[in-house]
């Protein structure tokens, strides 16, 4: 994942009513911390974030109020998710490894499902270390080849060059089971699972 550059203003005010004043100005509030260093306020435009998480960014080069690399820690979105309220920054060099929460997904048709069996994500996301310039958009479990009664575990996962998942390796991502059969052993997810073969009917009543 490349870089961009992200120009970022001096922030002085802070509280809810003048963060909601920004807003309505087109401005986002941020605040940039790490390294040991101060916390600092700053602001940035609103289309200058969107094309940040447009582009798929994850680490940026913030210039003008300050000059530093920094990794999108938390971006906080309004309610529909339509609009970004407030970004955490965290200072970081191109070469120094990071923590970073990766959205991983399914990629390819597994044989399992053309047997009747529902393919099912079992995790959304996972915790990567990796360089900021290694930061993927999303892992992928790659199902071409999952049988019924199969599964995918960490340990099955492509990563970028030097990159690693921070969880165990057996930890299972995705199965495919016959309907109604549980894994022998089930961990409870706090994000609904999704099911191939389930998600054209939930479409149907709306997708969220």
């Amino acid at each position: 994942m490349s870089s961009e550059s992200l120009e970022v203003m001096p922030r002085e005010a802070t509280g809810s009513s003048e963060c909601r004043r920004m807003r309505k100005q087109g401005l986002v509030p941020a605040v940039l911390y790490g390294h040991g260093e101060e916390c600092v306020n700053l602001v940035a435009k609103r289309e200058a974030i969107e094309a940040v998480v447009r582009h798929g960014s994850v680490f940026v080069e913030l210039h003008g109020a300050v000059t530093s690399g920094a990794v999108i820690r938390e971006l906080q979105w309004d309610t529909f998710g339509t609009q970004p309220l407030h970004v955490d920054f965290v200072r970081a060099s191109k070469t120094e490894r990071v923590h970073v929460k990766v959205p991983l997904d399914m990629k390819g048709e597994a044989p399992g499902h053309r047997s009747g069996g529902l393919v099912t994500l079992v995790v959304h996301e996972l915790e990567l270390e990796c360089t900021p310039d290694a930061i993927p958009d999303h892992l992928h479990a790659v199902i071409n080849h999952l049988e019924l009664g199969g599964s995918i575990k960490v340990r099955d996962l492509e990563l970028p060059a030097g990159a690693r998942v921070i969880a165990d390796p057996d930890e299972v991502l995705v199965t495919c089971l016959k309907p109604g059969e549980k894994p022998e052993s089930e961990e409870t997810s706090a994000a609904e699972p999704e099911v191939i073969g389930r998600k054209a009917a939930e479409e149907t009543e709306g997708a969220e």
